[in-house]
Parts: structure tokens; sequence; C-alpha cells
């Protein structure tokens, strides 16, 4: 894809901290390419060419952010990864399609501009895209006090991606017996850092102080774009789901066919740490498979003979394994067995 077009707004007060702002992403964004500085920052919109090797293609569009896990940046002072996760909201959504990201801008409004922060912020953004192999081409900074209180913000994702006809996953490729798989989350993701912060408040614990949390709970969304696109390339899956809030069996549901059921065996999961740590301090298990990944960022759904070829294309941290079947049936999902909690 050739970007014609790069820009970059900013509207609020702080004219001078806003355009030292748009000059650093202009920076970022064209080092990344080894081009020179984009000539028109600030202008209205960006254009971009359509790649022209796609039969019949389809534009896929999606937007998300990053939800309260902003209100632990701000408790830790570290805004780094934060950028990673908000592509990654919108990206892996895009891929469920089939579709292989192109573009992506993201919206900041501040109470006020705080260079620093913003520069961390747009770096993890950068990184993602870079993880993503799709292009930051513009967003908008809005500085708004009395909307914010001070240090608070938020930030919003916007991506454009690109699908053949031909290639679009949808429900009709999903049929009986096909098995079910589940890739690794690295973590919480950003989904239910609401219900996280209060059990944090409730049990008075200083995330600063303690190294786990510290560790855990700003852990980047995995992007799963490279391995997913590979595979789809390859005709090897019929249909996949972003397991983010609702857990795994909302986000599972809404892939699956009328009269067809995703049987799932909850004692194969492979869970991690931070999810261990929060069943045992008090959050039930119903609670935790509604608003957690739980251990399971990615479903996918494939032909049996295809299981080793589509696990030869993710690294051992993430190579998908086996957890349940489609068979038929009503009612989308049946969840079996329990968690263990303890692995």
């Amino acid at each position: 894809m050739n970007n014609k077009n790069f820009t970059y707004k900013k509207s609020g007060v702080n004219i001078k901290a806003a355009d030292k702002f748009v000059n650093f992403i202009s920076s970022v964004s064209s080092k990344k390419r080894g081009k020179k500085k984009f000539s028109n920052i600030g202008g209205f919109g960006s254009i971009s060419n359509i790649p022209n090797n796609i039969k019949q293609p389809q534009i896929v569009a999606c937007t998300d952010g990053v939800g309260t896990k902003i209100e632990i940046a701000n408790s830790l002072n570290k805004f780094d990864t934060i950028g990673i996760d908000l592509v990654a909201m919108s990206v892996n959504d895009l891929i469920v399609q089939g579709a292989k990201p192109l573009l992506f801008l993201d919206y900041i409004s501040i109470n006020k501009i705080n260079l620093i922060k913003l520069k961390s912020i747009i770096k993890g953004i950068v990184k993602g895209c870079k993880l993503s192999d799709c292009e930051l081409v513009g967003g908008e900074t809005a500085e708004m006090p009395g909307t914010y209180s001070k240090g608070k913000f938020d930030i919003a994702g916007f991506a454009v991606g690109i699908v053949g006809k031909n290639k679009i996953l949808n429900k009709n490729k999903i049929k009986k017996n096909n098995l079910i798989l589940a890739i690794p989350s690295s973590g919480l993701h950003s989904n239910g850092f609401s219900l996280v912060r209060y059990l944090i408040n409730k049990k008075k614990i200083n995330i600063n102080k303690n190294k786990f949390l510290k560790s855990e709970l700003l852990k980047p969304t995995k992007i799963y774009v490279k391995e997913i696109i590979n595979i789809i390339s390859k005709n090897l899956i019929n249909g996949c789901a972003n397991i983010t809030g609702g857990g795994l069996a909302d986000n599972i549901k809404r892939i699956i066919p009328d009269n067809m059921v995703a049987d799932i065996d909850l004692n194969k999961i492979k869970t991690l740490k931070i999810f261990n740590w929060l069943k045992k301090n008090g959050i039930s298990e119903n609670e935790m498979l509604k608003t957690f990944n739980c251990g399971v960022g990615f479903c996918l759904i494939i032909n049996k003979k295809n299981l080793k070829k589509v696990q030869s294309y993710f690294p051992k941290d993430y190579k998908p394994y086996v957890i349940g079947k489609i068979i038929n049936g009503k009612n989308k999902v049946k969840l079996n067995g329990s968690i263990n909690w303890n692995k």
C-alpha cells in the first residue's frame, strides 16, 4: 500500500504544545517508513491506495478503545504499551472477517497536553501498527479541560482492512466435527479492568508495590494478525473469534451457524497466573468466564486434517491447541467441565 497522505489534527487551547506533539508524530511515523517527514500534517484527511492484487476487494472497518486499562496506566505512570493495546483491539477484530489491516487512525482526548505521556502512547501505537503490518495514517488529539479531570485521558482507535470476496470468513464454512482451537492470550488484554480495579480497591492493594501485578496488568494485548493472515491465505481455517469482552462463550457464539454448537471442554484450557490470582481473590468461575479471556485470546475453527499445519505457523508461546469441536444442536455454545485454576 502506498500512503499518499498522512494527517494528524489537533484541537484545544495549548497550540504550541499541540504543534510539538504533531511534529513528533510526523517524525516517528516517517522514521518507520524510512521517508522524510510528511508535508501535510494538519490536513483534513489521509489518502491511500487500495492494493491492486486483491480480487473483488471488500472493505472492513473496526473501532475500539482500551477501556479502563488506561486507569492502570495512570496509576503506574506507564504509557508505552497501551498504544499496542489500542491497535490490537481493532486489528484482531478485522482478521476475524479474513481482512488484512491496511490503515489505522487514533483519537486521543486529554485534560491537558502532556508531551511525555502522549509521546509514549504514540510510540506504542506505532509499534502496534508495525506488529500488524499496517500504516498509521492519521489521528486527532483533543485537549479538553473541563471534560476530563487532571491527568485523565481517553484513547480510541480506528482500523480499516481489506479482503477478497472469496476469502471472507463466514459461518457457512463451519461444519460438523470441525475442531475448535484456543490460541493463548498474553494476559488480560484490554477487558475486565473495571472488575480488576474494583478488586484492587476492595483489597486495598498498592499495585506500585506489588511486583506481580505491576508486571501483569499492563502486558500488551497479543496481536494475532500475521499468523492469522498467513493461515487464511493457505485456506487452513473455516472461522475464528477474537475473545474480548464477554469472554469465550459470548464471542465464539457470534460465529457459530444455526443448528450447530461449539462443544468446549473447559478442562483443556491452559490458563495464566493472572487469572489464577483473580480467581483466588474472590471472583466466581461464572464471572471469570463472562468477563475475562481466561488464557484464550483467540479461537480458530478448522478441519481436523489441518491441525498440524495450522500449529506450525505459530511460535511456541502461542501454539494453538484443541479445546473442543463443532456438533449439531442448539444454543450455539456448550461449556463442559471447569478450568483448572491451579495449573
